[in-house]
């Protein structure tokens, strides 16, 4: 039997917030009860787990450790499971060439490839939640902040995490205060230097303790805002505690309003992943398997999506290496503890890991942790409401609107003008029919009506169209784009003025339509050509005749529409290139339509006079007209709707089965990004080095 791990449960000591093992147990087997059942995933192998309870106590670890290593089966992979015994662990598995993979670890010591070379984690780092942190700072434009933390490795290792990334964006840090055990001092250092924008970091029972301390020194209220780990219990400021001596409603107003920030572990969308559950599905069958135990109470329930997606991803990558283990001329069995070989095609597997997984999608970084959503809750009335999410794979900050993201995103690319630009396109679309009919197919004295109703088509059309699109752009240029001492005074953007517009648009075509079908309606005029002798030996001439939808002034008609219509081009491109750095949720899509109108304009401009030099060369006229509007539709279409299309089918529930069973692209964009972020403070750090060995250099040559 192949791949035997190591999972690491324990009792939990009150301080540790990781509460253990017993639904992360049951949640590792079920995932392997599925691996092993699936014939697409090392279908010549079967996965044994060998698990142990540590308790969460490096000693102990230490015991099993060796009680593992040298007592047969071979193992391949280690997992444990809290940060203590991770550290140990991990330290130790280089010398035996085994890789580490933790579903509970969140201490950022664990970030570092020199001293633990092997190791993985599902849960991600406890400094993931300082990027979303430093987005929150920026966007309300905060630039000094107080900090106030536990004196324990895990918080401390975060701040500094949190000051260097807030020294890069320009963020001050203006007090900075800890404690061991009482809070009291520190709570009275932050009122002493006016600390307004605080960020705690500490254990719910310490939570306690220092919200007391903050409602004595009445440092709270809408002149504060506290920023806290999203991880304690929902009802954490109500627990009766006799080591503090403030009463609950004390507590209540105390903690009002604060932010918090939380590691998304449970995929919140309805995905179909590598296991083929959703996270829904998931929970059903986890809760079955505790027998009913509430969760609440049982050990490991919230990091048990961790350690289901652990298991899978050991899985996915065992399963990438058989292949080119065996181009090699090796098999997975052929490991042992002085194999390098193997343990470096697992780990390459491992380092390009990226799948859909009940806690969400799974794929790490450069030092192995795991990259993940963030969560933003804040308190209202006693509860915990969602007011945002942070994609810390791509750096985006979107706000919380429903409880679908995909309906979110659809949402804020404003469906409605959306709707308006399709159904734009296809009258524009339809208007290709009547402008290839001529005489042929028409009665003579029902050609006005073809001809009316190719304007209106083109027109409306157009309108509806590009209108849609113009209306956009124009309001996000009005909106965001103002001077620096205005961007307070941003007021939300009503949907409501955008349709105004849009109808605004679409009412003087209607109008200039109507003038021009009352005062001086199309009819058919006929053009004649030189007469041309047939090629048959027949005494007769041929009068070619060509018919055109015209009217009494048509060249002045012709000019009211174009320049109206060429001024909403240009000025459409010139908002489009205005808006093109504009980041906001409000329209999310401003960038595609500002790319759909370049590709509307330039083609019509190119259209506009070219038919009008074509227009006695009915082929060729009607050609390049046709043409050039099935172009700029599709075009705009694919720009528009493509990538909302592309975001569903990822993101949404029309997952193919195929697609939702074994996700294996490649996540070189996300490491290359942080071991670029790497590379630059290593360099900085040399660069310190650098200058501190040149002034040394300096001064002994200025003493010799």
């Amino acid at each position: 039997w192949l791949e035997e791990e190591a999972l690491h449960r324990r009792a939990v000591p009150h301080e540790w917030w990781l509460a253990g093992g017993q639904a992360c147990l049951p949640a590792a087997q079920m995932a392997l009860d599925l691996v092993n059942n699936r014939s697409d995933i090392l279908p010549d192998y079967e996965l044994e787990l060998i698990y142990y309870d540590s308790l969460c106590d490096p000693g102990e670890a230490t015991k099993l450790l060796y009680d593992l290593l040298y007592t047969e089966p071979i193992k391949i992979v280690l997992m444990p499971g809290c940060s203590s015994v991770s550290t140990l662990v991990a330290e130790a598995a280089r010398m035996w060439n085994l890789i580490v993979l933790s579903y509970g670890s969140s201490s950022p010591a664990l970030s570092n490839r020199q001293r633990f070379p092997t190791f993985f984690r599902t849960h991600p780092s406890a400094t993931l939640h300082n990027p979303t942190r430093v987005q929150l700072f920026q966007k309300w434009k905060w630039t000094k902040i107080a900090t106030i933390q536990q004196t324990t490795e895990v918080f401390t290792s975060t701040l500094d995490d949190l000051e260097e990334r807030v020294k890069e964006a320009g963020i001050e840090i203006s007090v900075r205060q800890s404690f061991l055990t009482d809070p009291a001092v520190a709570v009275k250092n932050l009122k002493r230097q006016d600390a307004r924008i605080i960020v705690g970091l500490f254990y719910e029972t310490e939570a306690r303790k220092v919200f007391c301390e903050v409602y004595k020194e009445k440092l709270f209220g809408k002149k504060y805002v506290w920023f806290l780990i999203g991880w304690y219990a929902d009802n954490w400021f109500k627990i009766k505690d006799p080591a503090i001596n403030c009463t609950v409603e004390q507590m209540t107003e105390a903690v009002q309003g604060h932010v918090t920030t939380e590691i998304v572990m449970l995929n919140p969308e309805t995905v179909r992943g590598a296991s083929n559950l959703t996270s829904q599905e998931f929970l059903d069958q986890l809760m079955s398997k505790l027998g009913g135990k509430n969760p609440e109470e049982t050990g490991g329930f919230q990091e048990a999506p961790l350690a289901y997606d652990a298991v899978w991803a050991l899985a996915l990558a065992l399963n990438k290496t058989v292949g080119p283990l065996k181009a090699k001329g090796y098999r997975l069995e052929d490991f042992n503890y002085n194999n390098r070989e193997i343990t470096a095609e697992i780990y390459r597997a491992m380092n390009t890991s990226s799948f859909e997984g009940v806690s969400g999608h799974v794929v790490f970084d450069a030092q192995g942790s795991r990259m993940a959503w963030t969560l933003i809750e804040q308190l209202q009335d006693g509860s915990y409401k969602k007011i945002g999410y942070y994609d810390s794979t791509k750096g985006n900050l979107s706000w919380y609107g429903n409880d679908k993201w995909i309906g979110k995103y659809i949402q804020n690319s404003q469906p409605y003008l959306n709707n308006m630009t399709a159904v734009g396109c296809m009258m524009a679309l339809a208007a290709v029919f009547p402008l290839g009919i001529d005489g042929l197919h028409v009665h003579r004295r029902q050609f006005p009506v073809v001809c009316q109703f190719r304007l209106w088509l083109l027109g409306l059309g157009f309108s509806l169209a590009y209108g849609s699109m113009f209306t956009k752009i124009w309001w996000v240029h009005t909106v965001f784009t103002k001077k620096e001492e205005k961007k307070d005074r941003r007021k939300h953007l009503e949907p409501w003025k955008l349709y105004a517009t849009v109808g605004v648009l679409l009412g003087i075509d209607v109008l200039s339509l109507m003038i021009w079908q009352i005062v001086d309606p199309l009819h058919i005029t006929v053009e004649k050509f030189t007469r041309e002798a047939p090629k048959a030996d027949l005494d007769v001439l041929i009068q070619p005749l060509l018919e055109h939808c015209s009217s009494e002034k048509m060249n002045t008609w012709l000019g009211v529409v174009y320049g109206y219509k060429g001024l909403l081009l240009l000025l459409g491109i010139f908002l489009a290139y205005e808006t093109k750095s504009v980041s906001t949720e409000k329209i999310n899509d401003h960038r595609a339509v500002g790319m759909a109108i370049y590709n509307v304009a330039v083609l019509c401009m190119i259209t506009a006079p070219v038919t009008m030099i074509l227009s006695s060369q009915q082929d060729a006229s009607f050609a390049f007209a046709s043409l050039a509007i099935v172009f700029s539709v599709y075009i705009t279409l694919v720009v528009l709707f493509v990538p909302k299309m592309r975001r569903l089918i990822t993101r949404g529930e029309w997952q193919s089965d195929a697609q939702e069973t074994v996700k294996t692209g490649s996540s070189t964009n996300n490491n290359d990004e942080e071991k670029s972020r790497q590379l630059e403070r290593e360099n900085k750090e040399l660069q310190k080095i650098i200058q501190e060995v040149a002034f040394s250099t300096y001064s002994y040559t200025k003493s010799m």
